[in-house]
């Protein structure tokens, strides 16, 4: 069994094509094929309810936080009470997220795609101790390459860290801990206390930073050096240059005021006037050339900044799929695909095929008739399959009166996987189904 860092356990098929694909690469007979599509069609069933209690357990903890709400409250949550649903929500998204293949992105992870410098250079921030709460999971790693002009006609290739999907959750902290920071509550873009959820596609890494609506910006080192050195230096130029002259500057500005008799009180004759006003003069074109220099700087970062805000917000409008409340059900959409396409490819390899099958060789076995068959290179997750495969038992035969209950799959001493023959399977998966509604059979 390898184990890959370059791979992913999302399988990018959907469950009806992997069911058709199985059916034609190893045709079964008729009945068999028929059965094998009630197989299916119980087990995605099964799933959908089970998920559909996760979906409830989502909705109920959520409610309190969502930002979009327009549910009046019976009783207001205590704060005790706030917290503890706020943590049941982490873990049943948590759960779904897993569920559906999602990878989690770590705090340290996500520390090193926000250093990675944007396409537009303005320096970012975000204070991540504004949360209480953030997750952030992606599915889909890829690189693809694109070109961009630098220095008029310069070009250059880049190869960009894009994730396929990212799902992110953060929770803000409290009004008092903004009201603490001195932030003005009705001056921010989001509400605090509330939680918020986005799904967004084809982000690159260095983007992350976009999604968080907290972000500030500001000019970085390169804007601050072509910015302020200039107005340094040409500023101390100008001090240098006039303060010697300072006496005659008022001297003239006496000369034209009160006239030469007065003037010369202060050792101010024509000559000197003609001096400092040529003095005055080239004072003035450096200043109003370093004052167009350092407003063109300035022009250009704001330039900078409108693009960037540009950017923000096509992402946030082009690239959005789902926001809050909405998110949840795409979840447990893609959360239950997931587990039945990878409970169905185990069942399908270990009912077709004579050879025994060790966890490990199951899984070599799947990923290569993934990659032979379908052209993509998955992780497959074969232990999470198994131990659900494990877990799902129900009575074996109809009609029993007897409470043993057996599970799909075992696995002997030896480590080789024996599933149950589909016409027991089917069975097992009906008596499952039944439990869910035990109060139809009392």
């Amino acid at each position: 069994m390898a184990t890959y860092t370059d791979r992913e356990s999302f399988i990018p098929y959907s469950r009806a094509d992997l069911i058709k694909l199985c059916l034609e690469d190893r045709p079964l007979n008729k009945n068999e094929a028929g059965k094998f599509r009630d197989f299916c069609e119980i087990l995605a069933a099964y799933y959908h309810f089970k998920f559909h209690r996760t979906l409830e357990v989502i909705k109920e903890n959520f409610e309190p936080f969502n930002p979009d709400s327009h549910i009046k409250p019976h009783a207001v949550p205590t704060d005790s009470q706030r917290h503890a649903m706020a943590e049941q929500l982490k873990q049943a998204v948590e759960f779904a997220l897993q569920s559906a293949n999602y990878t989690p992105l770590s705090q340290n992870d996500l520390e090193l795609a926000l250093e990675q410098e944007s396409l537009i250079t303005l320096k970012t921030e975000v204070d991540f101790e504004d949360f209480d709460q953030l997750l952030i999971y992606y599915r889909g790693d890829v690189f693809s390459k694109i070109t961009i002009t630098k220095f008029f006609l310069w070009k250059k290739e880049l190869d960009l860290d894009i994730f396929e999907r990212v799902i992110l959750l953060f929770k803000f902290k409290d009004k008092a801990y903004f009201e603490a920071k001195g932030d003005k509550i009705e001056n921010l873009d989001f509400e605090p206390g509330k939680i918020y959820v986005y799904m967004y596609k084809n982000i690159p890494c260095y983007d992350l930073e976009l999604l968080f609506p907290n972000i500030k910006t500001s000019m970085n080192w390169k804007d601050r050096l072509l910015f302020g050195v200039p107005a340094l230096g040409g500023g101390a130029a100008v001090v240098l240059k006039v303060l010697p002259n300072l006496l005659l500057l008022f001297g003239a500005l006496v000369f034209f005021t009160f006239g030469p008799d007065i003037a010369h009180r202060f050792s101010v004759d024509e000559t000197s006037v003609v001096d400092i006003v040529t003095l005055w003069a080239a004072v003035s074109s450096l200043l109003i050339g370093l004052g167009g220099f350092a407003f063109k700087q300035y022009t250009s970062y704001k330039n900078k900044k409108i693009e960037f805000q540009k950017n923000i917000t096509e992402t946030l409008f082009f690239k959005n799929m789902a926001t809050n409340a909405t998110v949840f059900h795409s979840l447990i959409d893609f959360a239950e695909e997931e587990k039945c396409k990878e409970i169905i490819l185990v069942f399908y390899h270990l009912l077709t095929h004579p050879k025994s099958f060790t966890t490990e060789s199951l899984d070599d076995h799947i990923e290569t008739w993934l990659s032979d068959k379908l052209g993509v290179k998955v992780d497959f997750d074969i232990d999470k399959t198994l131990q659900e495969l494990e877990q799902l038992e129900g009575k074996p035969k109809k009609d029993s009166s007897a409470d043993v209950k057996v599970p799909l799959l075992k696995r002997d001493k030896s480590g080789v996987c024996h599933i149950l023959p589909l016409d027991e399977a089917l069975v097992v998966l009906d008596d499952m189904w039944d439990n869910f509604f035990l109060h139809a059979n009392s």
